[in-house]
């Protein structure tokens, strides 16, 4: 990948400054999470008086070092962090995450400090991440800087940050929804690299297909919006802006000295960008989530489907409020489902089955016909599976206790395939929305099925209708073109 941030991104070797043998220090933490997630290259340890850190051969200067890593880390005390750099640009190393605060956040003599570090790094040709940032997150390439162990499991959201701390917050919140970041960046100050450069390494990133960013203020304005726009059409990009209000004008300023702007005025960018934008950090990655995952939507035409009219009838007033439309069902779809809706059913959208005679049709039969109507765009399915009643079922079967788990599963596992190949079959995406907990086994088999299931009917309309959003990003942006 001919892209400047693939070494910082995917090392092959690194040399570590900041970690050693006492556990309680932030670099020995960083190191630790690189070889939690078992990094396969090369690491070297830089230490003045320790011979091996956390097992691994410690060198007293980078000199020392063997061959000329890929990157450097320092996590140092920021009055040493330009020498540090200067030892790295000697050796000939030509990327680093500096992840030492102190610098221009603070003002004074950390501006001047910054200053002189971005020197050093224009003399020696060096491109850096940082300072005041976290670094990396990769785990389709094992490699994990941030401060803390990586959870879950590999996915398909390239993340940059302003905020290095955010992303390894989002590490268990995105393992409980069964998706994950393809990579992380946090670009901090963003002295040398900063969220455009991010931008435009994970358009080009394979295992990324949805880009998201937390943002404090954009510092190259124009750029921004022409990269995005190059990018958008192609892979969705997600923001989510802080710093509209007085207080988060002041917060982003004293953490990382982000000058950020009126909520209208980056309302306008995004709009130019092609950019959807999230108003909270659950809907930041509810959209990532559906836009890296879900068919494209060609209107806003809904179909509800339920077995409850309470939870239909919030989701009906969920997606009238984000701008989407309940279809009108064809006379040739009515006449497919009049068999499997019972008389105190409705099938005026949204369709409330109350129950069926066939409990199997919910995840097959019934979906399969309305995703098969031509004013269908997508399809919201409230879903409610109590395991316990399924066991007390097979319990008045006479079926053996022993076999009851493992036949319970079954039926999830195959009612969730179901739902996700009838998504992949009609190329219209198909949300769910529940009421139970999200650690129910049926909505985890769902989730691992690749079927999207938000915890409201509210988050699943908005989901619903940043897919709308995006497809009309696309349809503006090439039409300009």
């Amino acid at each position: 990948m001919n892209n400047f941030l693939y070494p910082i991104v995917n090392p092959r070797s690194i040399a570590f400054w900041g970690a050693s043998n006492r556990f309680s220090s932030m670099g020995t933490n960083q190191l630790n999470s690189v070889l939690d997630l078992g990094f396969e290259g090369r690491i070297y340890p830089i230490h003045p008086h320790e011979e091996s850190v956390l097992g691994l051969k410690a060198y007293p200067t980078v000199v020392d070092v063997p061959e000329v890593p890929d990157l450097a880390v320092m996590v140092l005390p920021t009055r040493i962090v330009p020498q540090a750099m200067a030892e790295c640009g000697r050796k000939g190393i030509k990327h680093a995450v500096v992840v030492s605060g102190g610098f221009r956040e603070v003002g004074g003599a950390g501006l001047e400090l910054e200053r002189k570090l971005l020197g050093i790094a224009h003399q020696y040709g060096i491109r850096f991440l940082g300072p005041n940032c976290l670094g990396v997150a990769n785990p389709h390439h094992k490699f994990n800087v941030t401060f803390l162990p990586f959870e879950g499991r590999p996915g398909h959201i390239g993340f940059a940050s302003q905020s290095g701390s955010f992303i390894t917050q989002m590490f268990g919140y995105l393992r409980r929804y069964h998706i994950g970041f393809s990579t992380g960046i946090s670009v901090g100050n963003e002295a040398d690299v900063d969220i455009v450069d991010a931008m435009e390494y994970l358009a080009t990133c394979p295992h990324t297909r949805v880009i998201g960013l937390y943002i404090e203020t954009i510092r190259r304005g124009q750029h921004f919006i022409e990269v995005a726009r190059s990018i958008a059409p192609h892979k969705p990009i997600v923001a989510y802006y802080v710093g509209g209000s007085e207080a988060g004008r002041q917060a982003s300023l004293s953490h990382t000295a982000a000058l950020a702007g009126p909520d209208e005025l980056y309302d306008g960018v995004f709009r130019q960008s092609g950019i959807i934008r999230a108003q909270s950090i659950p809907e930041l990655f509810d959209f990532c989530w559906v836009l890296g995952s879900s068919p494209r939507m060609a209107g806003n035409r809904v179909i509800i489907q339920t077995h409850s009219g309470g939870p239909g009838a919030a989701a009906a007033d969920a997606c009238s409020r984000t701008g989407l439309v309940l279809a009108k069902l064809s006379r040739k779809t009515r006449e497919k489902l009049s068999p499997l809706v019972p008389a105190t059913g409705s099938m005026n959208n949204p369709i409330d089955l109350t129950f069926s005679k066939n409990p199997q049709d919910y995840f097959s039969v019934i979906p399969d016909i309305l995703l098969q109507e031509g004013d269908c765009d997508g399809l919201l399915a409230y879903f409610l599976a109590p395991g316990h009643i399924i066991r007390r079922t097979m319990e008045s079967m006479a079926i053996p206790p022993d076999q009851i788990p493992q036949r319970t599963e079954k039926i999830f596992d195959d009612q969730a395939k179901s739902m996700a190949d009838l998504m992949a079959k009609h190329q219209k995406p198909l949300l769910g929305y529940t009421f139970q907990s999200h650690a129910e086994l049926y909505v985890q088999k769902l989730l691992q099925s690749g079927v999207p299931v938000f915890p409201s009917p509210e988050r699943a309309a908005r989901a619903m209708a940043a897919l709308v959003d995006y497809s009309r990003v696309v349809d503006r942006i090439k039409s300009a073109a």
